[in-house]
């Protein structure tokens, strides 16, 4: 245990300050500044290593948090990265971009604040590649099995890491330019700056992962001839088909899906000459939808130098304590406030959009919109609660349906659900013998660490499939989803 009074004598949560907002927006660079080593160690010392620690079960990974914690206090990096590193691959992701379910799993998060895990997380990888404890893990063998990996989201990366250090030869097939899924071209740079990213790519390509860029599977290269050519294919194409906003005025010029405006803004924050960029400098903004990807479009409004930014959410504002209907150790639905939200703008909850209305020339210039309540069948308009909000520029940010159906998924005919989720097996493996499925394509929507978590897994059956047995480290993670044949 790291101090059997660490929880007594340090009762606050200390994280890392966030860099001043009239600074931040003027850059592209991540909010949060570095934070003090001692401090994060005397975080690390309020884990009271419990004898059952809930933490564990809030982890789709199985993180194994009271030995790592235990290591920080003690400042041994480099046995903390080891069993970091145990059971993720990307802690360096998870550490910025997960919402923390291990945190609100935490049992000291009863009675007091819960402990700073995804701090400590990010702050021992880190220090391990500062440090150059972080190498390339390359095989000792290799198997002659190839593998297709379709798609290099955090889900793809991960089974193709453990696959390649199972000693079977890998490529990564991405239909961007460059690696990384939405990690890359999603997640915005005040998030997570590319350069930790690349680092990783780096060692994967080291230890023999092939990437091929610019390649659309299914159009540049169809699923036939990717199961000529390899023993295994593992889809993890994401769940990319975004949810629509079916009202009067969508058709009307300067109303974007977000994963049409993120990307071009990533682009445009590494130097990079967008043609036709969707830009909302000097703009009225409204992004439609509360969660994270709306969160990224508000900051990236800002640093556009938006005139106004307005954030829609239908359902009512949430409570800043858990609901009963939200015990510990589930994940509460809170009023959270992330940077983004801290930088301006406004937040409008329980509302939901009418029309888009046109200036006469076939662009959007107003949202009508009316507030909502719960009724006995779903939201009931609030009379007399129209209103019209000035639009320039509407950003959907509704979430995402499921992975593309046309194309790859009917030429490898592999079966989906009523949801259009991929339908697999305990091991990953679809309808069709030896194509695996993995991340949101299978699950459908979900979090960083669910898609580390499922690439992991799928890698282990993969090996299974071509092996007749495996090394690779068995999920230790809850599965409060069960698979779907």
């Amino acid at each position: 245990m790291a101090d059997p009074r660490g929880f007594l004598k340090h009762r606050e949560r200390e994280l890392p300050a966030r860099r001043p907002v009239p600074v931040r927006i003027k850059d592209w660079k991540e909010v949060y500044e570095e934070q003090e080593l001692a401090q994060v160690q005397r975080q690390a010392s309020r884990c009271m290593d419990c004898g059952i620690p809930f933490c564990h079960s809030g982890c789709p990974l199985g993180n194994l948090i009271p030995e790592w914690n235990d290591l920080a206090y003690r400042g041994d990096w480099k046995d903390g990265i080891e069993r970091l590193h145990a059971t993720n691959n990307f802690p360096e992701f998870t550490g910025r971009l997960c919402p923390a379910p291990c945190e609100t799993a935490c049992v000291l998060g009863i009675s007091q604040p819960a402990v700073t895990i995804k701090q400590i997380e990010v702050t021992t990888i880190e220090k391990a590649f500062e440090d150059g404890v972080v190498e390339p893990q390359i095989p000792n063998r290799l198997t002659g099995k190839t593998v297709a990996v379709v798609g290099s989201g955090p889900a793809g990366l991960a089974a193709a890491q453990q696959l390649t250090r199972a000693g079977h030869t890998v490529a990564v097939y991405e239909r961007a330019d460059k690696p990384g899924g939405l990690l890359r071209y999603g997640i915005p740079e005040f998030k997570m700056e590319k350069s930790v990213l690349d680092r990783r790519i780096a060692q994967m390509e080291a230890e023999g992962t092939r990437f091929r860029c610019g390649v659309e599977v299914g159009k540049d290269i169809t699923g036939e001839q990717l199961r000529q050519r390899y023993d295994a294919v593992v889809l993890a194409v994401g769940a990319t088909v975004p949810r629509d906003l079916p009202v009067t005025g969508r058709e009307l010029n300067g109303i974007h899906q977000a994963m049409d405006f993120l990307p071009q803004a990533n682009r445009q924050a590494l130097g990079e000459d967008v043609e036709g960029q969707i830009t909302a400098t000097d703009k009225h903004v409204i992004v439609i939808g509360g969660g994270d990807t709306g969160a990224d479009c508000i900051g990236t409004s800002h640093r556009h130098g938006a005139k106004s930014v307005t954030s829609l959410e239908i359902m009512p504002k949430p409570g800043e304590d858990r609901a009963q209907n939200h015990p510990w150790p589930t994940y509460p639905m809170l009023y959270r406030v992330a940077s983004a939200h801290e930088e301006g703008g406004e937040r409008v909850y329980a509302v939901s959009t009418k029309e888009l209305v046109d200036d006469g020339n076939g662009n959007v210039k107003a949202l009508r919109l009316a507030e909502v309540r719960q009724g006995d069948n779903g939201f009931e308009e609030v009379p007399g609660s129209e209103k019209e909000l000035p639009a320039d520029l509407v950003l959907l940010a509704m979430g995402f349906l499921g992975p593309e159906g046309e194309g790859l998924l009917e030429q490898l005919g592999v079966e989906q659900d009523e949801r259009s989720n991929v339908l697999r097996d305990k091991r990953f493996e679809t309808t069709t013998p030896g194509v695996f499925v993995c991340g949101d394509a299978g699950r459908g929507q979900s979090l960083i660490v669910w898609a580390i978590a499922e690439g992991r897994s799928a890698a282990r059956g993969v090996d299974e499939f071509l092996s007749g047995t495996s090394e690779l480290p068995a999920p230790i993670g809850p599965m409060d989803r069960p698979l779907t044949v």
